[in-house]
């Protein structure tokens, strides 16, 4: 661990990013070439004085979830990403899970969605990142799978009318044995199958039917505590390996949803009692 390094590095890719670049809003006015530092914590979900305490190469070394998210906010690339874990006496993540590299791209084009809810996600359905109206309309980011939790957590289930779990269990395991084939056997998708085997005889029924198909969009109705049930479109947007994807809800044009997605904008996530809960750990 070299946090010194560390912070000499924070520094040198700060000067190099825009606010435009993370879509922030930009002024003629500003004193310097890149982000700000409180800018990088903001998009990082750090508090300033923590961030700071980074650049000048003191405090308690950074948790892979907090690197995972300084790496999303300074736009780093697999080298530099690397780098930066290793100076944080961290090992490199996986290429999968909530700490897997996002090609800036893909962050880029994130960024430009804010007014659509939006957020990239692995192909074992876990939530890397997400935009506020993402938040907003289907809850805060957690560390574990969607598509685990809807076999193994009852509760989540209810952000969908009941008439379509059926659906959605259908389509969730053909994505998943799409899934399958990308990764390692023997790695996390073949561990999530067996575990899922084992704590739900609807996913194992499912599962042995040998179906597939990767889920690239679809109508979906969506339960809100506020809007009510809420129907959109879902597209996905791939990344080369097809290992995330970027997804957005969009509403049909003139259906009710166009008015609810403007009123979401308004309510924000303020009916989620989730304080930190969506933010890295440091």
């Amino acid at each position: 661990m070299n946090l010194a390094e560390l912070g000499l590095f924070l520094r040198s890719r700060r000067a190099r990013v825009t606010p435009a670049e993370i879509g922030l809003p930009t002024s003629p006015r500003r004193r310097v070439p890149g982000l700000r530092r409180d800018e990088v914590a903001q998009v990082a979900g750090a508090s300033v004085d923590y961030y700071i305490e980074l650049e000048r190469g003191r405090g308690a070394q950074p948790s892979a979830q907090m690197l995972a998210a300084l790496a999303r906010a300074l736009r780093l690339d697999d080298d530099e990403r690397e780098h930066l874990f290793l100076l944080a006496g961290r090992p490199v993540p996986p290429a999968h899970g909530v700490s897997a590299h996002v090609p800036p791209a893909m962050l880029a084009l994130l960024d430009r969605l804010d007014g659509t809810p939006a957020r990239i996600i692995t192909d074992l359905h876990e939530t890397v990142v997400q935009n506020r109206l993402a938040t907003a309309l289907l809850g805060p980011v957690t560390r574990e799978s969607f598509l685990e939790q809807w076999f193994t957590t009852p509760a989540v289930r209810a952000i969908y009318p009941e008439d379509d779990h059926p659906h959605h269990s259908k389509v969730l395991v053909s994505d998943l044995r799409a899934a399958t084939a990308r990764h390692a056997p023997g790695g996390a998708a073949a561990a999530m199958v067996s575990r899922l085997r084992r704590a739900s005889e609807e996913f194992g029924a499912l599962w042995d039917t040998g179906d597939v198909a990767v889920r690239r969009g679809e109508h979906k109705r969506i339960v809100h505590s506020e809007l009510g049930v809420v129907d959109v479109h879902c597209q996905n947007l791939f990344s080369e390996d097809g290992r995330q994807r970027l997804q957005f809800f969009v509403a049909p044009a003139g259906s009710p949803a166009v008015e609810q997605l403007r009123l979401l904008d308004v309510i924000g996530i303020g009916q989620f009692s989730v304080p930190g809960s969506a933010l890295p750990d440091r």
